[in-house]
């Protein structure tokens, strides 16, 4: 299990865009998955929307994408580097996040191809899967 700062020496993001709470499950290089708790005092609430407040799809698909950089750099040979989303492919978005809920995430690479990985992902909320989606990362260097 990886803690919050476990989880800032491998990926760059800082609060308030970090979308990872805690690493539960993590194969180096292949899969990851852990928590986000979603709380009623995000940034994101302020605006969206003013009388439903309701996670935005993409944020969520960043939740994803950053449990999948987790996955991704987390061997030896990926250490110091960065994965940026370079796509988002087939993402279904089938429940609503809203405040108070434990979104439950998982993210696995299929293949790394040079400075190319390409993975896929789901999200949960109360253990109905709530966004699905395939990504590519762009891994390049932390210049």
């Amino acid at each position: 299990m990886l803690n919050i700062e476990q989880i800032k020496q491998i990926l760059p993001h800082r609060e308030p865009f970090l979308m990872v709470d805690r690493v539960d499950e993590l194969e180096p290089g292949v899969r990851a998955a852990g928590v986000k708790a979603v709380s009623g005092n995000e940034w994101f609430f302020m605006g969206h929307f003013a009388d439903k407040k309701v996670m935005p799809g993409v944020l969520i698909v960043e939740a994803i994408a950053q449990m999948g950089g987790i996955a991704l750099l987390s061997t030896d040979e990926m250490k110091g580097k960065l994965a940026f989303l370079g796509r988002i492919k087939n993402a279904r978005f089938r429940e609503m996040v809203v405040p108070g809920d434990t979104l439950t995430l998982e993210a696995t690479i299929g293949e790394v191809k040079e400075s190319v990985g390409f993975g896929s992902g789901k999200a949960y909320v109360n253990g109905k899967l709530a966004v699905s989606c395939e990504l590519v990362f762009a891994i390049g260097g932390a210049e």
